[in-house]
């Protein structure tokens, strides 16, 4: 059995968002998609995934002084 990516104690949880939460998102962040920060199409992660050109992923990783941290990646 293939062990995916994302089970991996190292790799942070992605997630693909919805068009309604990926909107909710810019909305909240006040920013525009072109303004996040890029991941690309054929990063590993990101095809595991299915993420497409134009598709936001949230990546939540765990950090020591915040709990848990959250950031989005606009899909290129």
């Amino acid at each position: 059995m293939k062990m995916k990516l994302q089970d991996h104690m190292l790799v942070p949880k992605h997630e693909l968002l919805s068009k309604e939460e990926a909107e909710e998102v810019l909305k909240v962040l006040n920013v525009r998609k072109e303004q996040l920060p890029k991941i690309r199409a054929d990063d590993p992660i990101a095809k595991e995934i299915g993420a497409k050109p134009g598709d936001i992923v949230r990546i939540v990783r765990d950090s020591p002084t915040a709990g848990k941290s959250v950031v989005y990646r606009l899909v290129i």
